[in-house]
């Protein structure tokens, strides 16, 4: 059945929301940042925040794993999730949804090599060329809707700065900026739920009710992935032998060898010095597969410091890792205790000389304080709800038995009330839950009349963004 033609009555406007408008979703966040079309079940693009700087210039994506000289390794992001180098954010996302999700621009025809210099037919069409160019230079999403989201506790200034960007910089016809609890939430088919995002850099917990946060609930604290490389820093420091972290790129050639017995790699050298926050960042990659592959998460009975349980932890399987340079050994009940300061402050590692201040968590930082501390800021009445839908989402989550352990620690804190615990199965769902509500929310025909229009931003200027999306 062919397509009837748009009345001339219907505006671009009423449509945003429609599959007729390609709407993009933009999901910013400290370890990634990631991007794609609404109605799609993934992002289709998924970068670092971090970028490197080398002789004056900005080096994105896959292009920041190689060592050079000079290489600075940045994020755009500050430790709370709020962006604060903006020419890097606005950089990086043009790099992702300008060069990397829209099509390839058609080459002027002079350049094409299939017409000489002389034509002047070609002449003429290459200036059309040059001003089409142009316009696409100028205004790259001149027919995107854009979706982005942010964290709940992002600031006003912040917000402004997001919408003057899309606009003025971008030219989106239309915006819509939506907090990552909320998304999370309608990700999961929940209106109303207490949203768990542990994260790279954060652990947050949110009330949503009816799709609105409850800003007196909005709990957060940095015990979230980055937290957790640092324990695993401060065990390997602990551990006899002391275990050394070779970054993956260092390494030249290895041998197998024995467990705990020491490498047998030879190392490359390189004509100029690592900058430190390289080396760092290539280090993260080689704790990152620690935590997926070892870590796992306290299960019970009881917390892991209980008297006898860490006999018990000692008594199961273990598990072997492998360094880059070849060296491994079996990890036991370390790799529980490792993950257990973010239920419980007593059982985390002391921080190594020299981390910041970040590494010590206090009690009110642990996920089960958060959550206290979330659910004592809304009604009383809205609490056996909350509890029924606990939405739990990022990368940091996908800990073996962390589902588990939660459920235990929530019937323990609230024995009287009914706990349901919704967690994606799939790691691809649980990672990108803000990215695939956004997604959802902006695919709805009936989100039509939520957009920001262009319109509506030239009149009222950046402040509409503070009175629309709350």
């Amino acid at each position: 059945m062919s397509q009837q033609p748009l009345s001339s009555s219907v505006q671009p406007t009423d449509i945003y929301g429609g599959d007729e408008v390609s709407a993009l979703v933009l999901d910013p966040g400290y370890c990634n940042t990631r991007a794609g079309f609404a109605g799609e079940e993934m992002p289709k693009q998924v970068i670092p925040s971090f970028y490197g700087h080398v002789d004056g210039r900005d080096l994105f994506g896959d292009e920041i794993i190689v060592p050079r000289a000079g290489f600075e390794v940045r994020n755009y992001m500050n430790r709370d999730s709020v962006v604060e180098d903006w020419d890097a954010a606005t950089r990086i996302w043009e790099h992702m949804v300008v060069q990397r999700l829209q099509p390839p621009r058609p080459t002027p025809p002079s350049k094409n090599r299939l017409n000489s210099s002389d034509d002047g037919d070609v002449a003429m069409e290459d200036s059309g060329a040059a001003e089409d160019a142009t316009d696409a230079l100028e205004k790259p999403l001149a027919e995107n809707p854009l979706l982005m989201t942010e964290a709940p506790w992002n600031a006003a200034k912040a917000r402004e700065k997001a919408i003057e960007v899309c606009m003025e910089t971008w030219g989106c016809p239309a915006f819509w900026l939506s907090r990552t609890p909320v998304l999370a939430a309608f990700a999961a088919g929940k209106a109303t739920a207490l949203v768990l995002d542990v994260g790279g850099a954060n652990t947050s917990v949110t009330a949503i009710h009816d799709g609105m946060v409850l800003k007196r609930s909005v709990q957060r604290s940095p015990a979230a992935g980055y937290w957790l490389s640092s324990q695993i820093r401060s065990m390997w420091k602990a551990n006899d032998p002391k275990v050394d972290i070779v970054p993956t790129f260092m390494v030249e050639n290895k041998k197998p060898v024995e467990a705990g017995a020491p490498a047998d790699a030879r190392l490359r050298t390189f004509p100029f010095p690592i900058s430190d926050s390289f080396r760092t960042f290539e280090e993260e990659r080689v704790l990152k597969e620690f935590k997926e592959s070892v870590v796992e998460v306290w299960r019970g009975p009881g917390r892991y410091l209980a008297p006898g349980n860490e006999d018990y932890a000692r008594s199961q399987p273990g598990r072997v890792f492998e360094m880059p340079d070849g060296s491994n050994q079996m990890w036991r009940e370390q790799r529980y205790r490792v993950a257990e300061g973010m239920w419980d402050e007593s059982a985390a590692y002391p921080p190594a000389a020299g981390t910041s201040e970040e590494a010590v968590l206090s009690k009110a930082q642990t996920i089960p304080a958060l959550i206290k501390a979330a659910l004592d800021g809304v009604d009383v009445d809205l609490r056996p709800n909350l509890l029924g839908n606990v939405v739990v989402t990022g990368s940091t989550s996908l800990l073996n038995g962390f589902n588990d352990r939660l459920n235990l620690e929530l019937t323990a804190m609230y024995p009287g009330l009914k706990i349901k615990i919704h967690a994606a199965g799939l790691t691809s769902e649980r990672r990108f839950g803000a990215w695939i509500g956004g997604s959802i929310l902006a695919s709805l025909g009936t989100f039509h009349q939520m957009w920001i229009s262009k319109k509506e931003y030239d009149e009222n200027g950046p402040g509409i963004v503070e009175k629309r999306c709350k």
